[in-house]
């Protein structure tokens, strides 16, 4: 038995946003396995492939989940974006990741823009957070980009975290 989806797949000027696909996991398996996790978590081989799957299955369990975002020019395997609701986060994250060597050209941004919209437009989501490492200077940036505020009061996953809050209320 096939068990098929209606993931949705997203556009943007420069990118894709579609369904992970098993083949890619060997990418995903190099950045979370890498020094490069250090503000979204290190894992080893068997975790990154639970915490992938993980990510997958809330398509199945929610009606959302994670893009594979790919870059239109040429195919690449750019990084992922998506909304997350695991058993112990306060509430749903909009999170984005990018492999090494596409950070700096707003992939992110581009991304998360078309994912938020989705969220709020589509699936009428009252609220999205994200969680960010106090130290992650980057993913701080594309959230200011995204509009979102930091949220003093908002529950943490990990004490280290701020969170940052997005509004359906945004600047189109």
């Amino acid at each position: 038995m096939t068990l098929t989806l209606d993931i949705p797949e997203l556009e943007t000027p420069r990118l894709t946003l579609r369904a992970p696909r098993v083949e890619e996991f060997p990418a995903y398996r190099a950045l979370f396995t890498s020094s490069r996790a250090v503000h979204i978590g290190e894992y080893d081989e068997r975790s990154a492939w639970r915490e992938f799957a993980s990510d997958a299955g809330h398509w199945v369990l929610f009606g959302y989940g994670p893009w594979h975002i790919l870059r239109k020019e040429d195919g690449a395997l750019v990084g992922g974006v998506g909304l997350l609701n695991l058993d112990f986060y306060p509430e749903i994250e909009l999170g984005w990741h990018l492999y090494d060597g596409f950070e700096g050209y707003g992939f992110a941004t581009e991304a998360a823009v078309a994912a938020r919209d989705w969220a709020f437009d589509d699936r009428g989501v009252p609220t999205l957070v994200s969680y960010i490492d106090r130290d992650n200077a980057r993913s701080i940036a594309v959230a200011k980009r995204l509009g979102a505020k930091l949220d003093p009061n908002a529950q943490k996953v990990d004490a280290e975290d701020v969170v940052y809050r997005h509004s359906p209320e945004r600047v189109q």
